[in-house]
């Protein structure tokens, strides 16, 4: 593997570890569109960076899981889990339907979209009323966020705008956040598995860039106590727009 590819993947990968230690909020949007620009510089497909990253997302929710244990309000999986279902066969089933060139631009897409509401959200929501979340509400956000989970796992900003007009205390949000992911990662798991999105390959690959989880996780907490975060974030946006935008613009 090219030390150019290493480097890259490597950032990206350390990235799931710092989102999962609350530093820079869903900023784990990076690793994907990161992973697939650095994986097609060797002829890798999206779909191998698409599953290489599911199980090193898997062990990420594992860390953060254990810090938020029952800091959720989990009758919000109840509400999306039905929908997410649905939505991540559609998505696992529509990844193959696409070449490579298509689906480098779903996932550009999906990143410029991330962008875009991470600065656009606080006024979205500013004169929301109080949201009253149920399943009528919450099964066609749930297909919505397995299919964009599944296509780039992006489902971020779907999940958000479900919990957010909930108007929740910061630390239940996160952990209301982390449950509904890891329940998403590991519902996408046999669906990877079945439509070859994970391969012996792509695991194998997992396993080595395996140890940058646990380092993240590390120095997210580290940055969090060192580094004022706003500013920091705003780069990696700007960073994630940039790839994004050039996995569009390079395939068109």
């Amino acid at each position: 593997m090219d030390l150019t590819v290493i480097i890259a993947v490597a950032f990206g990968v350390l990235w799931i570890g710092l989102s999962k230690a609350g530093f820079g909020g869903g900023l784990g949007m990076l690793t994907t569109p990161l992973c697939v620009l650095a994986f097609g510089m060797m002829g890798k497909s999206p779909s191998f960076a698409i599953g290489m990253v599911l199980p090193l997302l898997c062990s990420g929710d594992a860390f953060s899981l254990y810090h938020y244990w029952k800091k959720w309000k989990i009758e919000n999986l109840y509400y999306l889990l039905p929908g997410v279902i649905i939505g991540v066969f559609i998505g696992a089933r529509l990844v193959g339907k696409f070449s490579p060139r298509q689906l480098n631009i779903c996932i550009g897409i999906i990143a410029i979209a991330f962008v875009l509401f991470q600065f656009l959200k606080e006024k979205i929501f500013k004169y929301e009323s109080n949201f009253k979340p149920g399943h009528t509400t919450g099964f066609p956000f749930g297909i919505l966020a397995g299919i964009t989970s599944t296509f780039a796992h992006g489902a971020g900003p779907v999940v958000s705008m479900f919990l957010i007009p909930q108007k929740m205390l910061k630390e239940i949000y996160i952990g209301t956040t982390v449950l509904i992911f890891t329940f998403i990662n590991w519902i996408k798991m046999p669906f990877f598995i079945m439509n070859g999105i994970i391969t012996k390959e792509s695991l194998l690959t997992s396993l080595y860039f395996f140890p940058l989880v646990p380092a993240g996780v590390w120095f997210g907490v580290w940055l969090n106590k060192k580094i004022p975060e706003k500013s920091f974030i705003n780069l990696i946006y700007l960073f994630v727009f940039i790839t994004g935008l050039y996995l569009i613009v390079s395939n068109i």
